[in-house]
Order: structure tokens, then sequence, then C-alpha cells
């Protein structure tokens, strides 16, 4: 890679040197409306987690990891591309900026349209060749009050739990078998405690109240699952929706999910956002029942 320089950005460079390089917009954070801006302009972004490959002064490859407002760390990479025959650019530039997990959003059937499986495929192809690995495929959904209320079902009982321990512990069980990719593949590393508390980090690093998470159960006094309204930095969100082994078979994720989406209206949500993987067909097609259309996919690679 001879005459190619790899750095992150300051402040005072960031938004300009990031954006200088041309984007068609058919994949990546372009299709979610909001463009690169640091914190202090009013973005998401921090220049430190922002990174560029240069080749004589000229942006050939970017990359920006994402992290919340309170994060010491970044969580995410959401932002990679490159221009035109800079690929091994691009996975040079991967090799040396702190590695995350990488998600790419998506348009849905976005294998449908040459362009876009192109340009989806390229990127993909350089973040395996940088020792990235797919993970899983999700569905991104956005519920509006166009979309109609769902229904409550009225079958089960929600309350506060105010114990964390009474959380980890329904999460512990809610692991077993779960279909969700990211929390199979934490178990299968770390085991189902270690998958459990990450999941119960998560509830804490969201900004919504804590006293927003219920246990569901049935009139009986057993338990359900739970269910999880939350806020992340950029809005609602269904944050978690889980039914326990002995429970499934009997649709209660939707009731859960009908009941969160309540709540955070209650709130004053005007959006409210959720993701599933594909393979979970069962938590889609609660989904759709809710009425939340799918709006983009987003594909994670480990």
């Amino acid at each position: 890679m001879t005459g190619l320089v790899i750095r992150s950005l300051v402040e005072d460079e960031a938004s300009t040197v990031f954006t200088s390089l041309p984007d068609p917009g058919l994949v990546g954070r372009p299709l979610l409306g909001r463009p690169y801006a640091t914190r202090a302009e009013g973005g998401e972004y921090r220049p430190e987690w922002t990174w560029v490959a240069l080749r004589d002064g000229t942006v050939v490859a970017r990359a920006a990891l994402w992290g919340g407002p309170h994060d010491d760390e970044p969580v995410v990479l959401d932002w990679f591309d490159f221009a035109p025959g800079e690929r091994k650019a691009g996975v040079e530039l991967l090799r040396t900026m702190p590695h995350r997990e990488f998600e790419l959003v998506l348009p849905t059937g976005w294998r449908d349209d040459p362009a876009v499986l192109t340009a989806a495929e390229d990127r993909i192809d350089a973040a395996r060749e940088a020792s990235y690995r797919p993970l899983v495929e999700r569905f991104r959904y956005v519920w509006t009050p166009a979309c109609g209320l769902p229904e409550r079902p009225g079958r089960l009982v929600f309350r506060p739990e105010p114990d964390d321990e009474v959380i980890l512990d329904i999460l512990r069980r809610i692991q077993h078998n779960s279909l969700d990719a990211h929390e199979r593949a934490l178990v299968d590393s770390d085991g189902v405690d270690a998958a459990a508390r990450d999941e119960l980090a998560f509830f804490h690093w969201m900004p919504s109240p804590r006293d927003w998470w219920r246990v569901a159960g049935t009139p009986q006094g057993d338990t359900v699952g739970l269910q999880i309204p939350g806020r992340n930095p950029n809005g609602p969100v269904v944050g978690f929706i889980g039914v326990v082994p002995d429970q499934r078979g009997n649709g209660y994720a939707y009731d859960l999910l009908a009941e969160c989406t309540h709540h955070l209206v209650t709130e004053g949500a005007q959006e409210i956002a959720a993701a599933t993987d594909l393979g979970n067909t069962p938590m889609a097609a609660h989904f759709a029942r809710a009425g939340y259309p799918v709006v983009q996919h987003r594909f994670c690679m480990s």
C-alpha cells in the first residue's frame, strides 16, 4: 500500500475530510438519513473514532465507529466504504483501526438490485478479508402511529421488578435455545451467565428509565418473560422481548410486543425502532402482526 496514510481525525477537519469521499447512498448509514457529523456539531460521531485512508492527500477509504454519548469505547462499526478500485485500501484501513462488530445497513430486497448487491458485497468481502466474519442478517422495523396500535390480548399480567438479580435469573432462562444469533454466539463463547449479564448491561446502557422494565406473567403467577421498552440515543426502541422456555409456543412474544408498544406510545413515542434476526421467524411474524413494517436490513459481521 505504497503512499497510503491511515489515521484517525481531529475535530476541526473531521466532517470536511470524512465527507470528501462521494457516496451514491445505495447502502450503509446514508439510508438512515443521518449524515456524518461530530458530536460537537450535533451529530453522532467522535473524530478520534473516525478513520480514513488517504492517498496523496485524497480520501480513498473511510470508516466510523459509533458509541453512545457516555461510552468510553466505541460500540459498533457502522460506516465503511471506499473509492472504486481501492478495496485493498479499505481492507488495510479495517486491519489498522480498532475492531468492533460491523453493521451494514441495507435496503429491503437488497439482493434483487444489481447495483445495491455489488455495493453491499464490496463492503462485506473487504470486511471478510480484514478478518470479519458474517454473523447474522436482521430485519429493522420502524413503527409509527400510522401503523395502528396492536391489540392487547389481555392474557398476561405485567409488573415492574426493581431487583436486578430477579431480572438476571429470567434472562438466564431465556437464553436457553434462543433464536437470537448474538445471544447464541455469546453463550457459546462465554456461557449463559455472561450472556445474561451482557443483556442486562445493555438495558442499563439505554438512557430510558429503569422503572419501565416489566416482567410478564400469567394470572396464576407463572413467569412468562420480559419486555423492556427503551430509548437509545436516537429515540424509542423495543429494547428486549423474551419468553422463558416453558412458556414458548403460546404466542406470548406478541403479547409482550403489544404491551411494549403501548407503553412507549404512552410515553410519547411517535416512532419506535426494533429489530430481529431473519432466522427468528416466530418473532418476525409477531412484528408483522403488530403492524411493524420492515424498513431496512442489517448485515452484521463479528
